[in-house]
């Protein structure tokens, strides 16, 4: 157990406030105690990065890169320290935290070291002017040059915690931003420590500061700071569309990663196997607590009761339990509260006339916040299951007549932020995905391009973060004419 306090400035500061417990999922024991801070410590962190701004904003990029370099190297030195730490409090596997927590931060440290030093400025042709009332005529040349936006706020989500904030502080850092960072409160212990790894890899005090809190009140007070020009916000809708209705009012510049309700849809050509295995992730990769997870899966009536079956037998095989035993695939859930959330949307589905194939009861294992992998079938396209994100271990399949019902059912939410297709005609599959309002689409996979833009339609989002484009993201674009 560690007290941990509010890294502003680079220094720890105490808060006035006191800690709050941070609960491990699968123990129900305390991990450590995270800081509660007010609006006036956010206050303070705004002002630190906003005096820091100044400095870094003008930095050598090569200096940025050599930071960001060593700040990869020393996540990677600390693992062994770290990665106990992260899995204790977000209660993912053995499997999970060391193939994905903390190498994949590793990597997007790596990858803005390099975004630091990508060219920043877009030369256009010159162009001929005549003469007229505002300026004699001439060749005027032209640039459009990527500026850094300001200070930015990063608020991440509870299912990767330092992976979500690399993934945002790196290319605000390699842009020449300073950042302000209020992880989710959950598991906020990994990401403190971030603060003294960045300060030891050479970053100046002030460009990064955290902040956290047991409630939202941290957040709130970060996105009313007239001190931040920008929020980068990952999270669900509903928390999403209070950010940009607050942000808005002091114009903040926004990137919001939100909610989704991924459909995976099945052709009557598709390998069945392959779909299967694609949409039994949402089960197997951090007990479905992933907003891009195939959690609807749309087969063609031909194959739906093959894709049915399968599905029953992949979740079979599962083993849910202790996330320390190397063979256990499906963990807790964070927290009590969600996992009563995930319960209540299984019991809603019976009511409404739904077929539960397997799970759909508490598992007998205590301590522990466990939901069995459960296979929701012939749920109605409007049915509530079939609507709002779960973010939990449950797949809702549902059978389709051909292409258009499909499409109608996949685009008939109000998310938009990953979809997938199944078919053995990839010119086919490549055809369909353009009628799907979704920002991602994968074919015949659920992988994902690391360079690839990343966001989503509707109500999944605005802006796109990922590879060079999230270096596009955190900065703003600014014409230079001559």
């Amino acid at each position: 157990m560690e007290n941990h306090g509010l890294w502003i400035d680079g220094r720890w500061r105490e808060p006035p406030a006191g800690r709050y417990p941070v609960v491990n999922p699968a123990t129900e024991e305390v991990v450590g105690h995270a800081p509660e801070a007010s609006p006036a410590e956010v206050e303070e962190a705004v002002l630190a990065a906003r005096r820091a701004y100044e400095t870094w904003s003008r930095s050598d990029t090569r200096e940025r890169a050599a930071i960001l370099d060593r700040t990869a190297d020393l996540l990677s030195e600390r693992a062994s320290g770290v990665a106990p730490l992260l899995q204790a409090e977000t209660g993912a596997t053995i499997r999970v935290t060391s193939t994905m927590q903390l190498p994949t931060a590793v990597d997007r440290f790596r990858r803005y070291a390099r975004g630091a030093l990508e060219p920043d400025s877009i030369p256009l042709p010159p162009q001929p002017a005549r003469s007229g009332p505002l300026a004699p005529g001439g060749l005027i040349g032209a640039a459009a040059l990527r500026r850094p936006v300001g200070v930015v706020g990063c608020i991440t989500s509870y299912n990767f915690p330092v992976v979500n904030l690399a993934g945002k502080i790196a290319p605000a850092l390699a842009m020449g931003n300073t950042v302000v960072a209020k992880p989710a409160p959950q598991d906020p212990l990994s990401c403190l420590l971030l603060g003294e790894i960045l300060q030891e890899a050479g970053l100046p005090d002030g460009v990064f500061n955290v902040v956290t809190g047991s409630g939202p009140a941290a957040g709130e007070a970060l996105v009313a700071s007239a001190g931040v020009d920008m929020i980068s916000f990952t999270g669900s809708t509903a928390v999403g569309k209070r950010i940009a209705e607050a942000g808005g009012r002091t114009m903040k510049r926004l990137l919001l990663e939100l909610g989704g309700k991924g459909a995976a849809i099945v052709l009557e050509d598709a390998d069945v196997r392959t779909a299967v295995a694609s949409a039994g992730s949402t089960w197997a990769f951090h007990s479905g607590q992933i907003c891009t997870a195939p959690t609807r899966v749309l087969a063609h009536r031909s194959v739906y009761a093959d894709v049915v079956e399968g599905l029953r037998r992949y979740a079979a095989a599962l083993e849910i339990g202790d996330p320390l035993r190397s063979g256990t695939v499906v963990g807790p859930l964070i927290s009590a509260a969600q996992r009563d959330r995930v319960e209540a949307y299984i019991a809603g589905a019976r009511e409404q006339g739904a077929r539960i194939v397997t799970g759909g009861t508490r598992p007998d294992l205590k301590p522990g916040f466990y939901v069995a992998p459960t296979l929701v079938a012939d749920a109605a396209p409007g049915a509530t299951v079939a609507q709002e994100e779960i973010f939990g271990p449950v797949v809702v399949a549902m059978p389709f007549e051909d292409e258009d019902e499909a499409v109608a059912i996949a685009n008939g939410t109000a998310y938009g932020l990953h979809d997938y297709v199944f078919s053995a005609d990839t010119g086919r599959a490549w055809r369909l995905a353009a009628r799907l309002r979704s920002g991602n689409v994968g074919i015949n996979t659920v992988q994902r391009h690391p360079e690839t833009p990343f966001g989503g339609f509707k109500d999944s989002g605005v802006g796109r973060d990922g590879g060079s484009f999230g270096l596009h993201a955190y900065s703003e674009l600014q014409a230079v004419v001559w």
